[in-house]
């Protein structure tokens, strides 16, 4: 068994995480108290407790409607620097040295604030988290936008204006049924003309036409979710066979933004060991970690990790397998990436494997 304090020294890569899904729960509770927004709980823990009740329902749109509470406290530039920093500080508690955080800039105007504003109010915070938290961690931010509303061209836009100011990449997020990618391909056409990256939240309460739509329409860099990709793969016995989107997936090793916990919430899988991750991983597609929403599911990446090895036996061999791929999948440039790779995370691991 690896002890809790060893995972969490482990050196970690995180690519799909929220930022309005993993705040502090003491945080949720004082930005509330300061704008009058009624919370359906008015203690830490319990207003912790209740997110992940709420968010395990099993349904993504339920799930979803956790973030009116996040979403509502986070409106200033103030709440938002707070919000994004202490997220940074609490990854690199957790043993995270790299992180992608992804948000909307879109749902943070209903105070009066701008596009550029939200972006550098997130940015702001991701500078002060890295420069006092407790381990060093790179933050840098992904911009979300919304798949059933209609601002994806301005999102994408803003994010190849601020991708030398600490945006790596765009992405849209939501419900899937009935807003499928391809509404948004004026977007993703824009971006690859850019030569900007960009993943696609797809395959999580949708089938394969969502992941194939994701690739072949709108070229994906990255899967996020993409967990019913396992929908293509047959098992009969010791046999396995990939269709063919599963095996293009796996020859072009497009990665997998798989996030365990959060899958189990809406209905993705019923339970860590029946999580398409295990067979995934061992079909040796480009499989990555990730907490989606730490608040809504409590979780942590090393909480992620320990629950994968009690399901699965994994150790730290497969958690090295697992930072690396996600390492490698980053939106920063190659040499920031292999520097990681070959200075912080290979020497770590390699006193340990």
């Amino acid at each position: 068994m690896i002890r809790p304090e060893e995972l969490r020294a482990a050196p970690k890569v995180l690519l799909h995480d929220h930022l309005d899904g993993g705040l502090r729960p003491e945080t949720v509770l004082e930005l509330a108290r300061e704008i009058g927004h009624e919370l359906p709980r008015n203690a830490p823990a319990e207003l912790g407790a209740w997110f992940v009740e709420s968010a395990d329902s099993g349904s993504l749109e339920r799930y979803l409607e956790t973030f009116d509470h996040t979403v509502a406290v986070m409106q200033t530039a103030e709440a938002i620097k707070r919000v994004a920093s202490e997220c940074v500080q609490d990854l690199a508690a957790d043993g995270v040295v790299y992180a992608e955080i992804r948000y909307a800039p879109e749902q943070h105007l209903t105070r009066g604030l701008t596009l550029e504003q939200v972006v550098d109010a997130v940015g702001e915070g991701f500078e002060h988290g890295m420069s006092v938290a407790e381990r060093p961690i790179v933050a840098r931010q992904l911009l979300t936008a919304m798949r059933h509303k209609a601002r994806s061209m301005e999102i994408a836009e803003l994010a190849v204006k601020y991708r030398d100011a600490g945006v790596v990449g765009f992405d849209i997020a939501g419900a899937e049924a009935g807003y499928p990618p391809t509404r948004h391909l004026d977007a993703f056409e824009y971006l690859q003309r850019e030569n900007a990256h960009f993943t696609i939240h797809a395959g999580e309460a949708f089938g394969l036409p969502s992941i194939w739509q994701a690739i072949q329409w709108c070229g994906a860099d990255r899967l996020g979710h993409g967990v019913r990709i396992i929908d293509d793969v047959t098992v009969d016995g010791d046999q396995v066979e990939l269709g063919r989107l599963a095996a293009y997936v796996r020859d072009r090793r497009i990665p997998l933004e798989m996030c365990p916990s959060s899958n189990l919430q809406t209905g993705a899988a019923e339970s860590i060991a029946d999580h398409p991750i295990g067979l995934l991983a061992k079909l040796r597609f480009r499989v990555t970690v990730n907490t989606d929403n730490r608040l809504m599911s409590g979780t942590s990446m090393s909480r992620e990790l320990a629950l994968l090895a009690e399901a699965f036996g994994y150790g730290m061999k497969d958690f090295r397998w697992f930072a690396i791929n996600a390492m490698k999948s980053a939106f920063i440039p190659f040499d920031e990436r292999l520097a990681l790779i070959d200075d912080v995370i290979k020497p770590w691991y390699a006193e340990r494997t």
